[in-house]
């Protein structure tokens, strides 16, 4: 690891302004993404903002009827809290679904909707990457591809983003709150967080330089059968090659999410329309316009499948 520089921030304004100050300068809570970054070499941040002390690690009700959840909740203590299983249990079931528990432990809330892509030619530091170095290219493209994006992607990158918890997060039509360098906060609705890779794929969100998380708002609860499936090469610790998070209501309608599939958490609203008429239908809406390649072409059947059996599970 190269050298950095550390200190532990007084308030979110004070994290963020120095963050905006800092050249280089990155923010660390559980740290488990970053430090693996960090001993690759990919992430070299010069300065290092510890935010565990903040306070933001808290769940509590809104007055409409939602839940609030702090940027350093960690994953444990959010799978496990009884208002999220009772009211938004698909994103219990997503938690639980991702990784392992002792990553649960310390992972947080917002640093799982930060992780970044586990694309192997990103931590292939020998291969070129748009992500690590815009420009150089992507080495995926003609390489293998069995995990990678097949929707959303450019000819820039195919990578994938890794979160579970950020699919059902979708689903729920979450909130993400923030603080900027100015004191200045804003509210950016889970849709708009991730960006499509286009031709600038080292650029993964919308947030500014030095902007903090500070907590995650969802919605008062709507009802149905919450499920998470996640298909993966093996039964624990591993990426989704697809997953599903779907609230199904009684009346067949509902929501659908797909992961593992595109560069942020994949949902068509226009194709939640079609529930009723049955998993095929809905799958042509999601998936219309994929890009997949000769090795991961496969993930459009699979996601099919896995929808199909997502909503026969909830209608029985």
């Amino acid at each position: 690891m190269r050298p950095f520089t550390y200190e532990r921030a007084t308030s979110p304004a004070d994290a963020a302004t120095k963050a905006a100050a800092i050249p280089g300068a990155r923010f660390i809570a559980g740290g488990t993404n970053l430090l693996d970054l960090m001993k690759l070499q990919i992430e070299t941040p010069a300065h290092l903002i510890d935010v565990n002390g903040l306070g933001l690690d808290r769940i509590e009700e809104t007055g409409e009827g939602g839940l609030r959840i702090g940027a350093l909740v960690r994953n444990t203590d959010l799978a496990a809290d009884a208002r999220v299983r009772r009211h938004y249990g698909v994103l219990t079931r997503a938690l639980v679904a991702g990784a392992s528990g002792q990553l649960r432990n310390v992972a947080t809330t917002a640093g799982n909707l930060l992780q970044r892509t586990r694309c192997p030619y990103f931590y292939d530091t020998n291969q070129p990457c748009n992500k690590r170095q815009p420009g150089s290219g992507c080495s995926a493209m003609g390489g293998v591809t069995r995990q990678l994006g097949i929707l959303g992607t450019s000819d820039a990158c195919i990578a994938t983003h890794p979160s579970d918890m950020a699919v059902a997060m979708r689903v729920l039509d979450a909130t993400v709150e923030t603080v900027r360098p100015d004191g200045a906060t804003r509210a950016i609705p889970i849709a708009e967080l991730h960006r499509l890779p286009g031709d600038t794929p080292h650029l993964e969100t919308t947030l500014e330089r030095g902007e903090l998380i500070t907590a995650v708002t969802l919605p008062k609860p709507i009802g149905g059968t919450h499920l998470y499936h996640k298909v993966r090469d093996r039964a624990s610790y591993a990426f989704a090659l697809i997953s599903v998070a779907a609230i199904v209501r009684r009346d067949g309608g509902g929501r659908v999410a797909l992961g593992g599939v595109a560069p942020r958490p994949w949902r068509v609203e226009a194709a939640e329309a079609q529930m009723p008429k049955g998993a095929k239908a809905v799958a042509a809406g999601l998936l219309a316009g994929a890009r997949p390649t000769p090795d991961n072409a496969f993930k459009i059947r699979l996601a099919e499948r896995t929808l199909a059996a997502v909503l026969a599970e909830a209608r029985a």
